[in-house]
C-alpha cells in the first residue's frame, strides 16, 4: 500500500484571477451601460459635461451610446461565460486606445479646455486597465484552457 504524504497546495492564483475578472466584467459592464443610458437619455447633458467639442449633435450622442450598449451587454454576458472575455476585452481595449488617440488631437479644443484634458487622461488610463485586465484574461484563458462558461443564462 502506497500512502504518500503530499505537502499541502498554495492557494492557487485561479480563484484569485477569476475573481478579479468577473469583477472587472461587472464594472466594466456597469460603467458602459450606465455611460449608454445617460448618452441617449440626456445626450446635450453628455455634451455639456463630459463631450464640449465642437458643435452638439444629439443624434450622433444616441448613436454612440448604442455601440456602448452592446459593450456593456457583452460584458454583463462576460460575467457568465469566460469564453467572452479575450475577444470582448481586447475589442474594447483597441476602441479605448482609438478613443484616447483621437481626444489627444483634439486635446485643446474643448470648452471648458480642462475637460479636453480630463478626457485625454481617464481614457489613456482606462486603456492602460483594460490592457492589464486583457493580459489576465488571456493568462487564465492559457493556464486553464479547459475552462467553460459558469453557465446559466447570460
Amino acid at each position: 500500500m502506497n500512502e504518500s504524504v503530499t505537502a499541502p497546495q498554495p492557494l492557487s492564483a485561479r480563484p484569485l484571477q477569476s475573481e478579479v475578472l468577473s469583477a472587472g466584467m461587472v464594472v466594466l459592464a456597469a460603467f458602459h451601460l450606465a455611460l449608454a443610458i445617460f448618452m441617449a437619455v440626456a445626450p446635450h447633458a453628455f455634451y455639456t459635461a463630459i463631450g464640449p467639442f465642437g458643435a452638439s449633435n444629439d443624434h450622433y450622442v444616441r448613436d454612440v451610446a448604442t455601440f456602448y450598449a452592446a459593450l456593456g451587454a457583452g460584458f454583463a454576458i462576460a460575467v457568465r461565460h469566460a469564453s467572452w472575455r479575450v475577444p470582448l476585452v481586447a475589442i474594447t481595449t483597441i476602441q479605448f486606445a482609438l478613443h484616447s488617440v483621437n481626444h489627444l488631437l483634439d486635446i485643446g479644443k474643448a470648452h471648458p479646455a480642462w475637460t479636453g484634458y480630463f478626457d485625454f487622461f481617464s481614457l489613456a488610463a482606462t486603456t492602460l486597465l483594460l490592457v492589464w485586465l486583457l493580459k489576465l484574461a488571456l493568462a487564465q484563458a492559457r493556464t486553464f484552457p479547459t475552462d467553460v462558461d459558469q453557465g446559466g443564462p447570460p
